[in-house]
């Protein structure tokens, strides 16, 4: 992989950790994070985190939302590694 792309992956890992962190729900629902999702999608071998991440983020109820991205990042994050296209 080359250093663009790395790039890329480590600027969408961080907009999918700091939309996680915060409280509002128009957070996960913006247009960043449907492009960070898109920009990993290649990067992991199953499909369920990215799916998982968006869907959750639709919730309205506040602790599933957090629940359901926060699980479904800590995914993202353990595919992106294992294809060894983060190390962060």
């Amino acid at each position: 992989m080359d250093r663009r792309e790395r790039i890329k992956v480590e600027l969408a890992v961080a907009v999918l950790r700091q939309a996680i962190g915060r409280d509002e729900p128009a957070a996960v629902r913006s247009e960043a994070i449907r492009l960070a999702l898109r920009v990993l999608w290649p990067h992991c071998r199953e499909r369920w985190p990215l799916v998982t991440f968006w869907e959750s983020g639709q919730q309205d109820n506040d602790i599933g939302r957090t629940q359901g991205v926060t699980a479904a990042f800590n995914a993202i994050v353990r595919q992106v590694r294992a294809t060894g296209a983060y190390r962060g």
